[in-house]
């Protein structure tokens, strides 16, 4: 770490920020309006704090901060966000983040109860009632089904779509013993999918539910849940194993996300991604949080 990054890490010493979740998939989110973060400094923010048993802990880091453009076909966007995987790479788009923006957003008076922000993947739409926030998702585009990875075991072909970041999809009847890390890392940084990679869903049916599991790009393991990988999963799966919207989704973490779209020629319209975004904590980051980064050198 040069010198510049370790000053800049120091300045953060008393930094306010929320712990949320959504469906399990949790997040450090910060109000960049009092915090005026630049932007150089957000991916190493990432890194520091979103490291599991070393600083706060998060699959992402959130940061918000006021716009004042108008968008010319949905209109006053309200406010941007900057997402962050754990690793500190940038990403398009993560639905459940999107959630947990919404509603902090909400309550932290940067937007009312329905709103627009602005993110990578484009402008995205939000109602907030309550806990549940029900988020519009950006137009699925580039699906394909089939496809056939000669490193992959006998009979299991991929489906996949992008739904604000890439997604592959595949059916495997036993769920509990998938091989989620090992079949997922190995799809993931296939040369198929190169040079970005793709995030990886393993779905199964059980009494008319989607329930998936999910190996993450950036955080390069499994979660306990994806919001983007739901909605990929439900689009895909769902009509051939006769599910209709809303889908309902059940993740790893257990809790139960829905998925709406309208199915039309050549792909998919009116695609929302409801459940319920919650608080854990709200605290302040102390200096030593970056300690651990510091001693990588």
């Amino acid at each position: 770490m040069s010198e510049a990054d370790a000053r800049a890490l120091e300045a953060l010493h008393g930094l306010a920020f929320a712990k949320m979740n959504g469906s399990g998939n949790d997040f450090v989110v910060i109000d960049n309006r009092r915090a005026g973060l630049a932007p150089e400094i957000l991916p190493l923010l990432a890194r520091g704090a979103c490291a599991r048993g070393l600083s706060v802990g998060a699959d992402g880091l959130i940061v918000l901060e006021p716009s004042d453009r108008v968008d010319s076909k949905l209109g006053r966007v309200d406010f941007r966000w900057h997402f962050f995987n754990a690793d500190g790479s940038s990403a398009e788009m993560c639905g459940n983040g999107g959630r947990c923006a919404a509603r902090f957003a909400h309550d932290h008076g940067l937007a009312g109860p329905v709103m627009l922000f602005d993110t990578l993947a484009g402008p995205i739409r939000a109602q907030v009632q309550g806990q549940v926030v029900k988020l519009e998702m950006v137009p699925p585009r580039g699906a394909y089904r089939g496809l056939n990875l000669p490193e992959l075991p006998r009979g299991l072909t991929i489906d996949g779509i992008n739904t604000g970041v890439p997604h592959a999809v595949i059916l495997f009847e036993d769920l509990q013993s998938a091989p989620v890390r090992e079949m997922g890392r190995l799809v993931r940084f296939h040369q198929h999918f190169a040079p970005a990679g793709t995030n990886v869903n393993f779905a199964a049916l059980r009494e008319g539910e989607l329930w998936v599991r999910t190996y993450e790009r950036g955080v390069e393991d499994e979660t306990l849940a994806c919001g983007t990988g739901a909605v990929a999963s439900a689009l895909m799966a769902g009509e051939g194993l006769g599910l209709v919207s809303p889908v309902p989704v059940r993740v790893k973490s257990g809790e139960r996300l829905k998925v709406h779209f309208t199915a039309q020629p050549g792909g998919f319209a009116n695609v929302f991604l409801e459940g319920s975004a919650a608080y854990v904590y709200e605290g302040s980051l102390h200096r030593e949080a970056f300690d651990w980064l510091r001693r990588q050198g």
